[in-house]
């Protein structure tokens, strides 16, 4: 556990850093491409060590975030690769294991209802977002609709929601809020509208 843990954090603090560098550097060129690639394997890293720390102390919840943190910067890198718009077999099964993790989340968050908890709280927020991306991506791609700006917004959209994701891991380890549940949502509602109008924006 002291191994994987030590390779999660370094991987998240490089997933940290390089999805920075990413944004400030110039879109397509070769420093942001080499900037998101470090990015994505860092997060590659990041969902390995977690799968295993989860399945060693039985943590459903953090197996389900490991899930929906890596689809984020999974489908972001294969709608940066991906520019003819038609989707393979892996993008189909990301699909399903996004909306699959969604609906696990909101059975395990309203099971208890109307008890609600912190963790109860996170997991209806992240499973109503995995559920939102999931179904829009499946839509993307049975209308093979990621070609040119829908292509380049959804690329950013979805690495930003992976870069959100370390965010809030850092937040939540290391700073202490009231309520508990608040770590686990706040990069969120900071950055949401953020990604919204940067979407747009492409998409114009």
């Amino acid at each position: 556990m002291s191994a994987l843990l030590v390779f999660h954090v370094f991987a998240g603090s490089v997933a940290l850093v390089s999805a920075g560098a990413a944004l400030v550097l110039k879109k397509g060129g070769q420093l942001h491409r080499r900037a998101g690639r470090a990015f994505f394997y860092s997060m590659v890293v990041i969902f390995l060590t977690a799968v295993v720390m989860a399945m060693q102390t039985s943590n459903t919840f953090l197996f389900l975030v490991a899930l929906f943190s890596f689809y984020l910067a999974f489908s972001g890198w294969r709608f940066a690769r991906n520019q003819s718009g038609e989707p393979q077999w892996m993008d189909w099964l990301a699909v399903i294991i996004m909306v699959s993790s969604g609906l696990l989340m909101w059975f395990l968050a309203f099971q208890d209802f109307p008890q609600f908890n912190d963790t109860s709280v996170t997991l209806s927020v992240f499973g109503f977002i995995a559920l939102v991306l999931g179904f829009a991506d499946a839509r993307c791609h049975r209308d093979r609709a990621a070609t040119g700006n829908i292509r380049i917004a959804k690329h950013l959209t979805n690495m930003l929601g992976g870069t959100i994701a370390v965010m809030t891991a850092v937040l939540v380890v290391n700073v202490s809020l009231t309520p508990p549940w608040l770590g686990w949502i706040l990069p969120t509602i900071l950055m949401l509208p953020v990604i919204i109008w940067w979407s747009r924006k492409v998409k114009a």
